[in-house]
């Protein structure tokens, strides 16, 4: 595969992941295209995290009225 391949892998993979790559400006997205592995592995992985705990952040902000976050 070659290096123009590998570059739309990581933005698909970002994409499919559900980072909004349309709304985010052609530098930005070039500084994205040019993670390396290791760098999109560990974003994709925060992602996810993050995405895991958005359910109990969310019914904090129910119960407490959004008063702690």
């Amino acid at each position: 595969m070659n290096d123009h391949a590998h570059d739309r892998d990581r933005l698909q993979a970002l994409e499919d992941a559900g980072f909004p790559l349309d709304s985010l400006s052609a530098e930005q997205r070039e500084v994205l295209r040019d993670l390396s592995a290791e760098e999109l592995t560990l974003l994709l992985g925060l992602k996810e995290r993050l995405d895991a705990a958005e359910p109990e952040v969310q019914a904090h902000s129910e119960i407490a009225g959004g008063a702690l976050f």
